[in-house]
């Protein structure tokens, strides 16, 4: 008797299916890494990055250049913060608070054109990019189970 491991219980999706779901999730998401290489080249990196986190998250530390804007103030502060022509990134604190997708909605429901940073500052500091706190700029060792330590990257 031949016994189907649990992860094809469920048949995989055929392929233009499956290429059409992951096309559809990229629009939605982006991660640290991306993110992190568009904000380093300098320049406009052509979308903004709204930290959706409480004031007393964003004072522990926030990614460079990211505009504060706390998701339950979105629907009164966007309009003034930022540009509707502009792309938005949004990020809360990590994989397991859904804060940057209630955001993001949020900010799509006003017009914006959004994707949702996955992984959240916690990746952002445990991959080894710099983060801005009152005191300045600080970088924490890359965690060697998020990111290759020993690569200049992961190569996907």
């Amino acid at each position: 008797m031949t016994v189907t491991p649990a992860v094809l219980s469920v048949v995989p999706a055929p392929p233009a299916e499956a290429a059409a779901y992951f096309r559809a999730r990229l629009a939605f998401h982006t991660d640290v890494a991306d993110v992190g290489a568009a904000l380093a080249a300098g320049g406009d990196p052509g979308f903004a990055v709204v930290d959706s986190r409480s004031t007393a998250a964003w004072d522990q530390g926030r990614v460079p250049g990211a505009v504060h804007l706390p998701t339950a103030l979105v629907p009164d502060q966007a309009a003034g913060l930022l540009d509707r022509d502009v792309p938005v990134v949004t990020y809360c604190w990590g994989p397991g608070c859904d804060g940057a997708t209630r955001s993001a909605l949020a900010l799509a429901e006003l017009g914006y054109r959004v994707k949702e940073m996955l992984g959240g500052f916690e990746y952002w500091v445990r991959e080894g990019l710099a983060y801005e706190t009152w005191q300045g700029t600080e970088r924490r060792a890359a965690d060697g189970l998020t990111v290759p330590t020993d690569a200049a990257d992961c190569g996907c």
